[in-house]
């Protein structure tokens, strides 16, 4: 079965860097889109970045464009996420998810509903 392991959150303060990992198993890695998500206390699932499945097409947030960068290696079936100038605000747990609906797509989904497989979450939290 699809098994999708986060790691590498913490606690931070404003300013600082952390980089998430995501390891992938049970599929075809290569093959298809992966994307990070973020959920706050109360809030929504919400998009972070999206990399297609060669790693051609990256897609942000608003909020994070220009701070976090997505990155993947497929030898090694994980999908990374590299966060810098933290704030107060990205504080959140943090979910990578795996769409297998666009099979060798260019298309970078960003929304939840479009993934299939999630992990468990790694929280960030972001000191002021």
């Amino acid at each position: 079965q699809v098994q999708l392991v986060e790691s590498g959150g913490g606690l931070v303060q404003a300013g600082g860097s952390l980089r998430l990992s995501c390891a992938a198993s049970g599929l075809t890695f290569s093959s298809y889109a992966m994307g990070w998500f973020r959920q706050a206390p109360g809030n929504e699932r919400d998009f972070v970045a999206v990399i297609s499945w060669g790693g051609g097409n990256s897609e942000y947030a608003d909020s994070v464009k220009g701070r976090f960068t997505i990155s993947r290696e497929n030898a090694k079936n994980t999908v990374y996420l590299q966060m810098n100038s933290l704030k107060p605000e990205d504080t959140a747990v943090y979910y990578c998810g795996v769409t297998t609906f666009y099979k060798r797509s260019s298309y970078a989904p960003r929304r939840s509903y479009e993934y299939d497989y999630w992990g468990q979450g790694t929280q960030v939290t972001v000191s002021s």
